[in-house]
């Protein structure tokens, strides 16, 4: 190879190996330079990708893709690993795009995505059972699991560490020590991750370390350097780290972003005779100054300004995002009711409720990455009395159902569960729609699910879910609202009752959420069109169901169509359609919402929804057929 040329001229492992260590440093920045510019222009990861460069290209060297295997937790740091096998193209030029990458990490996508992910917690798990099937299959390749440090608030991740030691001697950990998670990392772990960096009580170095590392290729004389680094760095091994009290051995820390001191060190674990855990420390953002300087602002970011960093995204819009409305109103309702309290884990600034810890903060409990612990201590908190408040998106509230089960419900507890990003999260894709809420949450016995047709209504579910005495559920989209003017003081709203926005007698539309406005053009399409007479349903509830109101429109129209922003197995449609069969009415019911299948990522919710035939125009289309026979027949 050229060693002139570097990151255009790389598509697999096997050509970064033939890279000289000079232009190592000059990929590692080459790397940066195509993860600015593409984010710029799409969105995207940015701080926790340019965080992991040098870490990534030491994985490429000193391991073998696709024979060895990588477990990224979240992989929402994969970029670089994309660059680097084979998808630096136009694919990469439209990461997070309609026909681009995915923007994380994906098995149909490439053989070097040994694991797929979205969500925190995952890599240890797969890790260790990719490891099972090796040790039973006789097989010798290493299998590496990637995690931050925010991944150990996660209670699968423990649950994996209690598993490891006692299930393989082979299996590398790689914790990659950032200090975040999006928000500042919170909790006990991750002062105990510090004090490893800073005590000098475990600033030894093992003789067998020594010996194993003798052992590889230039070791002695890493060794001689690393007990010269060690002074800086205080720390090499941790002889009784928590690690070690669970079987693996702990190395570090190591600095993150050395590459050749990566190299060894990944080379000194694959001989490691036991479970071994590399604790690097990186810094997010590396890099891009602005990225660096607020990790939290640019964890995920929308377009920007490739120069300033400045969003390109339009911040002067009249129309406020649910989340802020939602974080503004709560903050409202707790000034008069003090018992009302404020749970997220690990998002304050993405549900909106780190407008909350500014008002209250002594009622703000971010509890990281751990969406089961934050439900089950909800539920103890609702037993004695409090009102707790859990802001989190639905994608995630999926981790935590047993406890809404078993803890909440059956228990009849007073919780309010706000799902922000119900719907389409369009350019993350299938890991974080929220599409499968109202599924999974209308069986539940004791259960009050509810969805607003705007901002305003969230402010009305919001004060009438605090006031309830059953677990509540309020879904709402991802983004802006309609630019309704919101109400000084939020009013309290019928349970169960829906709101008829227009009176027909041909067809009625029974809408839920942001669907509403879908289905006001739809009237209005319908009634201009085919001359027919139209109702309007804001249905509000998914449960309880106004029964009332839609036996008498089952009655009173010749068909009833249904508008929903989740699928429609087990949906809202469905419990239309149950409603009415048990009344034993045959009005023809035409339901639409999302199919049986994960819905991918695109550059936005308007284009996903044409494309799944979800818009106004697809679903007039759907229906125009069968009501011009409507039409005749009412002639």
């Amino acid at each position: 190879m050229n060693k002139k040329l570097t990151l255009p001229f790389i598509n697999s492992p096997e050509e970064l190996k033939d890279l000289s260590e000079e232009q190592l440093p000059i990929l590692a920045q080459e790397i940066r330079d195509r993860i600015i510019e593409v984010t710029s222009k799409n969105g995207g990861h940015v701080g926790p990708n340019l965080g992991v460069v040098e870490l990534t290209i030491a994985l490429h060297l000193a391991f073998d893709s696709p024979r060895d295997k990588f477990c990224w937790d979240v992989s929402h740091q994969g970029y670089v690993h994309k660059l680097l096998t084979g998808r630096n193209d136009q694919r990469f030029d439209k990461i997070r795009q309609d026909d681009g990458l995915s923007g994380f990490l994906n098995i149909f996508e490439s053989i070097h995505d040994s694991f797929g992910a979205g969500h925190a917690g995952t890599a240890l798990s797969a890790a260790l059972g990719m490891c099972v099937a090796r040790d039973s299959k006789k097989q010798d390749h290493h299998v590496v699991a990637v995690a931050g440090d925010a991944a150990f608030t996660c209670g699968i991740t423990l649950e994996a560490l209690n598993n490891i030691a006692c299930t393989t001697k082979k299996f590398i950990l790689i914790l990659n020590d950032n200090e975040w998670s999006i928000a500042k990392n919170v909790g006990a772990l991750s002062k105990y991750f510090n004090e490893l960096i800073t005590n000098p009580v475990y600033n030894r170095f093992h003789k067998e370390a020594q010996s194993l590392l003798s052992n590889i290729p230039l070791g002695k004389t890493f060794i001689k350097l690393v007990s010269k680094a060690k002074r800086d760095t205080k720390d090499l091994l941790a002889p009784s780290s928590i690690f070690e009290k669970l079987g693996l051995r702990y190395v570090g820390p190591i600095d993150g972003h050395d590459i050749n001191g990566l190299v060894n060190f990944f080379k000194f674990a694959k001989n490691s005779p036991e479970p071994i855990v590399l604790h690097l420390l990186t810094k997010k953002g590396k890099g891009f100054p602005v990225a660096l300087n607020e990790p939290e602002k640019w964890h995920g970011a929308g377009p920007y300004d490739l120069k300033s960093g400045i969003s390109k995204q339009n911040s002067t819009s009249s129309k406020p995002k649910y989340q802020d409305v939602f974080g503004n109103c709560l903050s409202k309702l707790a000034r008069n009711e003090k018992r009302i309290i404020g749970i997220t884990a690990a998002m304050p600034s993405g549900t909106g409720l780190d407008l909350f810890k500014e008002e209250v903060p002594d009622r703000f409990f971010d509890v990281g990455i751990a969406e089961e612990h934050a439900v089950v201590f909800a539920a103890g908190m609702a037993s004695q009395g409090l009102k707790p408040v859990c802001a989190i998106y639905s994608t995630f509230l999926q981790r935590a159902y047993d406890p809404i089960i078993h803890d909440v419900c059956l228990q009849k507890l007073p919780v309010t569960f706000c799902m922000d990003r119900a719907g389409l999260s369009p350019n993350d894709g299938p890991t974080h729609h929220g599409l499968f809420d109202i599924s999974f949450l209308r069986c539940l016995p004791n259960a009050i699910v509810m969805s607003p047709k705007d901002e305003d209504e969230l402010q009305d579910m919001l004060k009438t879910s605090t006031q309830s005495k059953l677990p509540c559920f309020i879904r709402y989209p991802r983004g802006t609202g309609t630019g309704v003017k919101l109400k000084d003081t939020p009013e309290s709203i019928t349970i169960g009752k829906a709101e008829e926005l227009n009176s027909g007698s041909d067809i009625s539309i029974w809408a839920l959420g942001n669907f509403v406005e879908t289905a006001t053009e739809l009237a209005e399409r319908i009634s201009i069109n085919l001359g027919l007479s139209v109702s309007v349903v804001n249905a509000r509830f998914v449960k309880p169901l106004d029964d009332e109101l839609l036996l008498v429109h089952a009655k009173r129209h010749k068909m009833i169509v249904t508008l929903e922003d989740g699928v429609l197995k087990g949906g809202f449609g469905s419990s239309i359609l149950e409603s009415i069969n048990e009344a034993g009415i045959s009005t023809p019911i035409h339901r639409f919402g999302w199919p049986d299948e994960f819905i991918e990522h695109g550059d936005s919710t308007d284009v996903l929804r044409k494309k799944h035939k979800l818009d106004t125009d697809s679903i007039f289309r759907s229906l125009e057929n069968t009501l011009k026979t409507q039409v005749e027949t009412v002639l």
